[in-house]
């Protein structure tokens, strides 16, 4: 579906380009935005680099398990209905913690392998589940202690102060993770139904046959 918007996007652009007698400018536009994600994307991979070492010696010196030891409390009682020991759990604590750091890549593949084990105890494989949905709403609205892919993207276009951005981003994550989990607790609320009763119909009354005596073979 999203191919299908960016062709219609780029079509669109074509034509509109052609119908003012703008195409060159169309064509100055594609190059020029090329170009520049080249060069953005070098300037990520610096700086993704760099806090991916910083993240693999957190992990290496244990500041992450720490980290996810922490979390953990709180994690269960945002996913009750998932076991404690449950690789999922792992998954769960070590996406979230990349995404506190503002590692955003990183984080990524944890959550797929969350989604993954999350399904193995999903009753309906088509249907996601609440767990699933937390997840869901949880990674694409954390909690951001440190932007590091905005900030990769300000020094590559030449920003006098690129961490400026850390307190907004906190203060938008933090409200963004907190709405999300108010939706998300007020879904699963109106998710429970109670358990259905078995109310008997007082109208319906069960006769039975009475056991008739077996035929004697013989007149008596």
């Amino acid at each position: 579906m999203v191919n299908w918007i960016w062709m219609g996007m780029i079509v669109v652009s074509v034509l509109f380009g052609a119908a003012n007698g703008k195409m060159e400018k169309v064509a100055e536009a594609a190059f020029g935005g090329a170009q520049t994600g080249v060069t953005v994307c070098f300037g990520l991979v610096s700086i993704l680099v760099f806090w991916m070492g910083l993240m693999r010696i957190a992990e290496e010196s244990g500041l992450v398990r720490k980290l996810s030891v922490l979390m953990a409390p709180l994690v269960r009682k945002l996913f009750p209905d998932v076991p404690r020991d449950h690789p999922a759990m792992g998954y769960i604590l070590s996406n979230m913690s990349a995404n506190l750091l503002g590692l955003g890549n990183a984080a990524t593949p944890m959550g797929i392998k969350a989604m993954q084990e999350l399904q193995k105890l999903n009753p309906e494989p088509t249907v996601a589940t609440p767990a699933m949905c937390t997840l869901l709403a949880l990674n694409t609205a954390s909690i951001t202690l440190v932007p590091t892919t905005i900030i990769a993207i300000r020094m590559n276009f030449g920003s006098v102060h690129p961490a400026d951005i850390v307190a907004p981003t906190l203060l938008a994550t933090l409200i963004s993770t907190g709405a999300a989990i108010l939706i998300d607790r007020w879904y699963r609320g109106r998710s429970k139904t109670p358990p259905a009763r078995t109310i008997p119909n007082a109208g319906a009354r069960t006769t039975a046959k009475p056991i008739q005596p077996p035929a004697s073979a013989g007149g008596g």
